[in-house]
């Protein structure tokens, strides 16, 4: 009985509701039926009429609704979560960057950032690694406003590193139109490298700077003793002879300081061109021994060569070449002149890289200064190297003719026991 009533309730349940639906026609139905009793028609017919029309309106069956607005209807759009595309985004850069919350707390580190600050766990807050004022100030006002704002910020330890932070909101535009549907807030820290930036200023200003003093030690002297033989010497054969000498020498020092300055810009303009030639080292150490023997042997110096047998070919420059030599030969005689003997190795061993040592007995170089040998105007001893007539820029010239040929120099040295400097093709 139940289930015939449920039935029952179930079909006339949905006549009721489409009866509801198509009111507006059923009301039009009921006017025409009526317009037609008026007009003198029979109501029998009249009556079956509507009744058949009734049936039909609420029998048919109901349009649909297009298949966008039924997906629009049945579908509830997810809440966005940036942080998987923000994440990927960043571990592929080689840039550390941060991503910060509202409350300046780290919610990713990429990988470039945990080399460079540690590992962050995720959810502290940034001051916990960055401590200066300038950037957790910088942080809050951008987070305030939502401007980007950076600032330079310095690393002492490990190591000296100099940054660019800069930090700007995220934004993700407009998604869905609900306000659970909006993102929360992002901002990026990122930090740009600058310290190798830093280095080649400091380099330049220094450059600049022992240009100019070296220049301006051999012009003050020749402007005194030119001078000097305008006013007291006019008549002293004796003086004018010896001042002559000292103002040679001084202009001598300028041309060669000028020649090396001028190879130095020579050599940056081609150091990303490899050169392409062949050259035999065997005869060309023995044209930069025979060029330095008569320095040598003022000096009281034996240079001796130690050559394999057959040919030691690489690719290079055979003038640039003769330059390296002739700096590093000539440099062991100079500074290594208590040692007396100076050795020149070339080594052609099949399965290494073809080397050549220059070796020295002398004084030997501190370690603090090894590294910072080939810098323009690095003399360990001031005094030292202008009584020995050098510029400061032997050294940085072979650095850069040796970048060009794809060589490396290695400098090896102990005090008390001499040095030993070594090109590796």
């Amino acid at each position: 009985m139940e289930s015939a009533q449920a039935k029952w309730r179930e079909r006339f349940g949905g006549f009721t509701a489409r009866a509801r639906q198509e009111r507006p026609l059923l009301l039009l139905l009921t006017l025409v039926a009526t317009l037609a009793l008026v007009a003198g028609m029979q109501w029998p017919g009249v009556l079956a009429g509507w009744l058949l029309l009734l049936l039909a309106v609420v029998a048919r069956k109901p349009a649909q609704a297009p298949a966008a607005e039924r997906q629009m209807v049945i579908e509830v759009e997810p809440v966005f979560d940036p942080m998987p595309q923000v994440a990927a985004t960043l571990a592929a850069l080689d840039m550390p960057a941060l991503v910060l919350g509202q409350d300046a707390i780290i919610l990713f580190q990429n990988k470039a950032a945990e080399k460079a600050l540690g590992a962050l766990p995720a959810g502290s807050h940034l001051s916990a690694r960055l401590r200066s004022p300038g950037i957790l100030d910088m942080v809050r006002e951008t987070i305030a406003t939502d401007e980007p704002n950076q600032i330079e910020h310095s690393e002492r330890l490990p190591s000296e590193r100099v940054y660019t932070l800069r930090i700007a909101p995220i934004d993700f535009g407009r998604v869905g139109d609900q306000p659970d549907q909006a993102p929360q807030k992002l901002y990026l820290l990122s930090f740009k490298d600058i310290s190798e930036l830093r280095r080649i200023d400091r380099m330049r200003s220094d450059f600049v700077a022992n240009a100019s003093h070296e220049l301006r030690t051999p012009l003050a002297s020749l402007r005194g003793f030119i001078e000097t033989l305008q006013g007291p010497a006019r008549s002293d054969p004796a003086a004018q002879e010896r001042f002559l000498a000292i103002m040679f020498d001084q202009a001598t020092r300028m041309s060669r300081l000028i020649d090396d300055l001028m190879s130095l810009s020579r050599l940056e303009l081609k150091s990303h061109i490899a050169p392409d030639q062949t050259v035999d080292l065997k005869p060309l150490i023995g044209h930069v021994r025979d060029a330095l023997l008569p320095l040598a042997e003022d000096l009281g110096v034996e240079i001796r060569t130690h050559l394999p047998e057959g040919k030691v070919e690489v690719l290079g420059d055979r003038d640039e070449l003769v330059q390296v030599f002739e700096n590093l030969i000539e440099n062991a005689c100079k500074y290594g002149q208590e040692g007396e003997v100076v050795d020149v190795y070339v080594r052609n061993d099949p399965t290494e890289p073809v080397e050549v040592s220059v070796v020295d007995r002398g004084p030997g170089i501190p370690a603090e200064h090894v590294p910072r040998l080939t810098e323009r105007f690095y003399r360990v001893s001031v005094a030292d190297s202008r009584s020995k007539k050098g510029t400061g820029l032997g050294l940085a010239i072979v650095k850069h003719i040796l970048t060009r040929h794809r060589a490396r120099l290695i400098v090896k040295s102990e005090v008390g026991k001499g040095s030993e400097f070594t090109v590796r093709f």
